[in-house]
């Protein structure tokens, strides 16, 4: 049986495609929120009100995007609440072709123009794709 390229394939913890957007907006948003209020912390009662869910779901996504190393942090107790490493500029990242290709289709199946931010990634690495390398001689 080939491997499938779309959906969850039965992987644990793995969302299927129309579950995606919403999942990926939310996330955006949460990192976003936090980008934006750093250093201070966000509550998580917050992060589920702007982002109309539960606090846990808000917890879930919290776990995923530190699995997959986003660096958030979780600070408990009263004065609580998440936070985020917020570099004012990210240094120089060189892409693949592949890596370039990967990002172009997570940005249009969530929609890049439901966000300026995910318009100007996408703006940014399709220019960095359709630009005429020299060649060396």
């Amino acid at each position: 049986m080939p491997q499938r390229l779309v959906g969850s394939g039965g992987i644990a913890g793995m969302t299927q495609l129309h579950q995606a957007v919403p999942l990926v907006e939310r996330q955006h948003a949460i990192i976003e929120l936090l980008r934006v209020r750093a250093p201070r912390r966000v509550a998580g009662a917050h992060l589920a009100t702007a982002t109309g869910v539960s606090l846990r779901t808000v917890e879930r996504d919290i776990t995923r995007l530190r699995e997959a190393g986003v660096p958030i942090t979780i600070h408990r107790g009263p004065r609580g609440g998440y936070g985020i490493d917020a570099r004012p500029a990210l240094p120089p990242i060189s892409l693949t072709p592949g890596e370039a290709s990967a990002l172009i289709a997570s940005l249009v199946a969530v929609g890049p123009y439901t966000s300026a931010v995910a318009q100007s990634a996408l703006g940014k690495i399709l220019d960095a794709l359709s630009e005429e390398v020299p060649v060396p001689r």
